[in-house]
């Protein structure tokens, strides 16, 4: 009876050991089954060739228009407004007069100005004949210098005048106002021509020299373009933004560009050399800023992290990532894995 139960127990055994045996071999030809599926449909993949060409290395940059010269209008000291003589937008010239202030305490200095004037030259000539001392001469000519000084200064603050050529942008006050200093009576500013600032990249510090010749477009004029001239540059650079301004001067003799105005400067730095790719290589990572670029060799993509340069029109320069005459994929990325093998469509 023993040696019929281990009879059993060891037939038990075989059937098990098979069951497992024919297991193994199904899941072997599953694999197998699986792996020439992946081997026998490859991607398909259209390519594209690209080479090294010479590529303008152009930059934009934006501006806000600013008047190339901004002077407030105002007497040194509160005074009444007597009248103002121009108003916002009219044009005035250098020398101009603006503005006329209260004059009663003009009046009462001119007075005592010619009381000294005539004193003086009675002095002067007692000087000439020895009867005056060279003390009390210096002394009097000392005090008609000040008085002089003191009315020209007034007559400077009760008639305004305009320092340069320009256009009047805004008006504080009214006719009998005291004029209290918190603001400029009026606001000339010189838009003939007008700047712009723009802050350019640290690696293009070397590249930009005054006298350099700019193009600059308004988004008020679309496509029109006018023409700049770099007339400054800050001998420091930003640490945060790493960026250096530059100050731009148009000459505007038309006055169509106005401060406050959107504009875009365009800097010409010349040319290098880059592969330029069609812009259909070129694919985002999902979850970062990162581009790349499939690059075909030999049957195989590789998965090739890219700098981009300009974009230009279909095209991309590349700084960095894709080598001369190399070939790329232009369609049927969304397949791809890096290293993996690919058919090519005609």
């Amino acid at each position: 009876m023993m040696k019929s139960k281990f009879q059993l127990i060891a037939l038990a055994a075989l059937v098990m050991t098979a069951s497992a045996c024919g297991s193994k071999s199904a899941t072997e030809e599953t694999t197998t089954t699986a792996t020439e599926a992946v081997g026998t449909e490859k991607p398909k993949v259209k390519l594209a060739n690209v080479t090294v060409r010479p590529v303008a290395q152009i930059a934009e940059y934006t501006a806000t228009v600013k008047a190339d010269v901004v002077n407030k209008i105002a007497p040194s000291t509160p005074v009444r407004i007597k009248r103002i003589l121009v108003e916002v937008g009219d044009r005035v010239s250098k020398g101009q007069k603006l503005v006329e202030m209260d004059d009663v305490n003009s009046t009462s200095l001119k007075y005592d100005l010619d009381n000294m004037e005539t004193e003086f030259k009675r002095i002067d000539e007692l000087y000439k004949v020895g009867g005056v001392s060279k003390s009390d001469w210096d002394a009097m000519r000392t005090n008609l210098d000040k008085l002089r000084r003191s009315y020209a200064n007034m007559i400077e603050n009760t008639q305004l005048v305009s320092p340069i050529n320009g256009v009047v942008t805004a008006r504080n006050y009214d006719n009998g106002d005291l004029y209290s200093g918190a603001n400029p009576v009026l606001v000339v500013e010189q838009i003939s021509p007008v700047k712009l600032i723009v802050n350019v990249s640290e690696n293009n510090f070397p590249k930009v020299k005054k006298g350099d010749k700019v193009t600059v477009k308004l988004d008020v004029y679309g496509d029109e373009e006018f023409a700049g001239v770099v007339d400054l540059i800050y001998p420091t650079i930003d640490a945060a933004t790493r960026t250096f301004p530059v100050e731009v001067k148009v000459a505007n003799a038309n006055q169509r560009i106005r401060p406050g105005m959107f504009a875009r400067v365009i800097m010409n730095f010349g040319t290098a050399d880059h592969v330029v790719v069609p812009d259909m290589a070129v694919v985002k990572q999902a979850g970062s800023g990162d581009r790349y670029v499939y690059v075909y060799n030999d049957g195989k993509v590789s998965y090739n992290k890219v700098e981009l340069g300009r974009r230009m029109d279909t095209e991309y320069e590349l700084i960095s990532g894709v080598e001369n005459n190399s070939q790329v994929v232009i369609a049927g990325q969304k397949a791809l894995l890096n290293g993996m093998e690919v058919e090519v469509e005609k």
